[in-house]
């Protein structure tokens, strides 16, 4: 049977991630990425600056020297071959050395927003995610407003999708963007309606993986938030998602698998 699904496992090359279980550095990422594989991950996600609601970007090089070991140990042992890498990333010289070494997908939560970057992708015609954010990870959360969100995002898109066709980019997938500068009601309104995005025709990605809206209806820490998560998620792929962002890759495989065989076969 065809799995219309991939699970993406995220690893977190930084200190300040809110979900503190997904922080790894050099020789743990390894065992991290090689476990992740094992329990059945399509694609892993590397990212080396959080933006969580409140954080502050910082210089590329500080980022570049955050990934850099992980990468270099990615490419010398070829796990590149054995799984997809995405790297969760707007920056043109972490995104350049990535690619140069194995990566098959770059995660922009700016949307592509940086020539320079859509440039490079398109060099490499790798896999691209567009995600929507209204504002920057440091004040999005400061009150957003719609007028009507499912138009405004798709908006956005729609000039987004322009602007890679434009560079040549054709492996294009969508993201939301759940909690990138949306209220509860916000994020609810999107997950329950992913259909309408699939006008674009491209796949569509999914992360709620343990974050704030879950404890908005249920009092939890991250740490508390896995049923949540799975909660959204499966809903998430009824709608129209097909790749699952998510902490807890062992948890989600399985999960899936039983909602595919009941509610698909």
């Amino acid at each position: 049977m065809h799995k219309p699904y991939q699970i993406m496992g995220v690893l977190n090359a930084n200190d300040d991630s809110f979900y503190k279980q997904s922080r790894f550095t050099n020789a743990d990422a390894i065992i991290k990425i090689e476990t992740m594989i094992q329990e059945g991950a399509d694609i892993i996600d590397i990212g080396a600056v959080s933006s969580r609601p409140g954080s502050k970007a910082i210089r590329e090089e500080d980022e570049l020297s955050r990934l850099k070991p992980i990468v270099d140990a990615i490419y010398e042992q070829r796990l590149y071959e054995n799984i997809e890498f995405s790297l969760d990333s707007y920056s043109p010289l972490c995104a350049s050395y990535a690619l140069e070494r194995g990566f098959g997908m770059i995660n922009d939560i700016t949307g592509l927003e940086n020539d320079k970057l859509c440039a490079l992708v398109a060099e490499y015609d790798v896999n691209t995610v567009i995600m929507h954010m209204l504002g920057k990870p440091s004040t999005m959360q400061n009150n957003p407003h719609y007028t009507n969100l499912l138009e405004e995002i798709e908006h956005f898109f729609s000039e987004r999708i322009a602007k890679a066709e434009k560079y040549g980019i054709k492996k294009i997938i969508l993201d939301v963007g759940i909690g990138f500068g949306k209220s509860l009601d916000d994020n609810l309104e999107l997950i329950r309606n992913l259909e309408y995005f699939k006008k674009f025709n491209r796949e569509i990605l999914m992360g709620a993986s343990r974050k704030s809206l879950i404890d908005m209806i249920s009092p939890s820490t991250s740490q508390e938030r896995l049923p949540g998560t799975l909660a959204i998620h499966l809903n998430s792929y009824d709608n129209g998602a097909s790749i699952i962002r998510c902490h807890d890759v062992k948890e989600h495989v399985q999960a899936f698998k039983l909602h595919q065989i009941i509610k698909y076969s």
